[in-house]
């Protein structure tokens, strides 16, 4: 009985909060509308795809850049250009995948250029195809494209998004290496150095909610307004921030993956890594797709109070 009694006092104390603070509550309704539509539609198993697609296509492209590397007679063009492409991941990550990565470009194949290109174009754009199959059933959209137009669509999506790891990783890596060389030649500029590396990151921040945002708009049919998408966007990346840097931890001080994988320990760290990255962007539709659920109800059912 005394528990009942607890339990009730506790209900009428959160209708009693939720009244005083309504944007708790539409928050609540929000999120956890979010999270059991991502379950329902399979937004784990989707992610999964989407991370083994993104991994699978990963080491065709390294292959491509050691190939390339080894033609122009410079294997220091492969290794920057790779770690570019890593500056945008977990340094914890990154690390654990690098042993994989130093393998690949040690032993480039000429002969495998073409094939490469190939598996890892295609490989790549399977992914995005689990993508976009992921959004549209978050949006609730009905896709009514030709399969030529998606799959040209998802190439260029591949092509968008290796330039925008590759920016991103300039920005990330390049850039202080750029202002010291710049300040040996114009010390007068030290006095810009924090607008500089604050400009940098911003920019970094940019280019990846353009991703994002490109990701929202093209990939799913129909159409939607730039302002309804913002609310997933930008849980997307607090989430990301808040996991990549909650996964970090997880590596440093728990996870055990050479015990349980061995060799294999570098790559389940990626697929873990891409795997969280991919249901996180997910969730972000999931999210606005919640919150235009919830807009529409208001706009239609009269609020009591």
């Amino acid at each position: 009985m005394a528990f009942a009694d607890h339990h009730h006092r506790y209900r009428e104390h959160m209708r009693q909060l939720l009244r005083r603070v309504p944007w708790v509550g539409a928050t609540w309704r929000v999120i956890s509308s979010a999270v059991v539509r991502f379950d329902a539609d399979d937004g784990w198993a989707i992610a999964s795809h989407v991370a083994l697609s993104m991994l699978l296509s990963l080491f065709p492209f390294l292959v491509i850049l050691g190939t390339l590397a080894a033609m122009f007679g410079s294997q220091e063009l492969a290794t920057e250009a790779t770690s570019l492409v890593f500056s945008t991941w977990p340094r914890s990550v990154a690390d654990a995948i690098a042993g994989e990565v130093s393998a690949v470009l040690d032993r480039p194949r000429g002969s495998l250029l073409t094939v490469s290109f190939v598996a890892s174009i295609w490989v790549a754009s399977n992914g995005i195809e689990a993508l976009r199959l992921a959004l549209n059933r978050a949006y609730r959209a009905n896709e009514d494209r030709g399969l030529i137009f998606r799959r040209l669509q998802s190439l260029g999506f591949v092509s968008f998004g290796s330039l925008t790891m590759l920016a991103v990783g300039v920005l990330l890596v390049l850039g202080p290496i750029t202002w010291s060389n710049l300040l040996l030649y114009a010390p007068w500029m030290v006095t810009f150095s924090k607008i500089f590396h604050l400009s940098r990151f911003f920019l970094a921040a940019m280019i990846i909610v353009v991703a994002l945002v490109a990701a929202h708009v093209w990939l799913p049919a129909g159409r939607r307004r730039f302002a309804d998408l913002l609310p997933g966007i930008a849980a997307t990346l607090a989430f990301w921030l808040i996991g990549a840097a909650g996964f970090g931890y997880y590596l440093k001080d728990f996870a055990n993956y050479a015990a349980t994988y061995a060799g294999l320990a570098g790559i389940m760290t990626a697929v873990v890594f891409l795997y969280l990255s991919a249901g996180l962007l997910i969730l972000g539709a999931e999210i606005n797709a919640a919150l235009l659920r919830y807009r529409s109800e208001r706009s239609i059912t009269p609020v009591s109070d």
